[in-house]
């Protein structure tokens, strides 16, 4: 297997592969460019197809960082507000017309709990690597993820869900479930109640 293939695959991988490198150099210096161009200048969507971005009727409102950018799909209707990060060492899927407030990060990398395994060594060819491997992260279609939410490596949101600002999501959340906290946990189903039409004082 490549670094790239056992990197994707969930396995051990050396990040400092150079075909790695030159992927995440070319995605930080896209990143940078989408940043740094204008809200309406077209040359935006020019930067997320050559970022590798799979979809095209999503909206970054960026400041946007990612690590690699052709290892995530943004289903269509999606949006993310200022500052979205995505760390796509893992494939990372996104639904349908999922809403992403403001500083909301996807990171799929893991790193070793024992720094004996975790600090970076020396290599017999005298370069240094570290031990790294990831997680995917899915989530569904139709789901409001509120601002300062973090979402870890390996979990999967399901569809129609709202995850509460702040919250930091280590495992699974079921779909059509309003969740929060740290760590971000299941409050309870969102059902029919929950409908604008009965909260008439919203109107």
């Amino acid at each position: 297997m490549t670094e790239k293939e056992k990197m994707l695959a969930g396995k051990i991988y050396n990040p400092t592969d150079p075909e790695l490198s030159t992927l995440r150099a070319k995605a930080h210096r896209l990143s940078k460019e989408y940043n740094d161009l204008l809200e309406n200048d077209p040359k935006r969507q020019e930067t997320l197809k050559e970022l590798g971005i799979a979809g095209d009727s999503f909206y970054l409102q960026g400041p946007v960082q990612f690590d690699y950018g052709c290892f995530t799909s943004i289903g269509k209707g999606a949006f993310a507000n200022f500052n979205f990060t995505c760390i796509d060492c893992c494939p990372v899927t996104i639904g349908d017309n999922v809403f992403m407030g403001p500083n909301v990060s996807l990171l799929t990398p893991m790193h070793p709990l024992r720094w004996q395994d975790r600090n970076p060594y020396v290599k017999p060819d005298g370069s240094t690597n570290d031990k790294e491997y990831a997680k995917p992260i899915t989530i569904g279609d139709n789901c409001w993820i509120a601002g300062n939410v973090t979402v870890c490596g390996g979990v999967t949101i399901g569809e129609g869900c709202v995850i509460g600002a702040g919250s930091v999501v280590t495992k699974d959340i079921p779909a059509n479930t309003l969740a929060v906290g740290v760590p971000c946990r299941p409050i309870r189903a969102i059902t029919e109640e929950d409908s604008l039409e009965n909260h008439p004082e919203l109107f």
